[in-house]
């Protein structure tokens, strides 16, 4: 059976389940479940940002249904571990863009690198609407980026909008 864990995140207010796919000394990836029994893409969490990873009589509940679902705990095809901004890159060469979030839990951030230098990354932002605003400049500290998730419904839904917005 697989094993699910819910992740209590540094200033985040809610934790999170997933089914745990592998991990490494920084990164854990998890097949990311939102709710109940729903599995929706892959999320990578910083583990320097874990304040507690559990198992529950629920999280066993929702690894046995994932299992009779026959729900595959594998990773996707070429991934391989990295520091922060390899893994953005990966998920750039993969799909043409990345997702991420910091210590704001409330806002997810797409786009892709413009420039990084030591702890500083500079992205042109995917705007909601697809766009891409490569005229602000958005910044971020790379050491403060908790998640990166790819393959998740609302991440796939963005892809479609910008590929959209670059044919026009």
């Amino acid at each position: 059976m697989y094993t699910v864990e819910t992740y209590t995140i540094a200033d985040w207010e809610e934790p999170e389940n997933g089914l745990l796919i592998s991990e490494n000394e920084e990164w854990i990836l998890v097949k990311h479940i939102p709710v109940d029994f729903v599995v929706d893409g892959y999320r990578l969490y910083k583990k320097e940002f874990i304040e507690d990873r559990e198992q529950s009589e629920e999280t066993d509940r929702i690894a046995k249904v994932l299992t009779l679902k026959g729900i595959e705990a594998t990773a996707p095809d070429g991934f391989e571990f990295a520091d922060t901004l390899g893994l953005l890159r990966w998920s750039q060469q993969q799909f043409g863009y990345f997702e991420f979030q910091d210590e704001d839990d409330t806002e997810l951030f797409y786009g892709k690198i413009k420039m990084a230098v030591n702890d500083r990354l500079e992205i042109d932002m995917i705007l909601s609407d697809g766009s891409l605003d490569t005229d602000n400049g958005y910044e971020f500290v790379l050491s403060e980026i908790r998640l990166i998730s790819f393959q998740t419904d609302y991440f796939i839904s963005m892809g479609l909008l910008h590929n959209d917005w670059l044919a026009e």
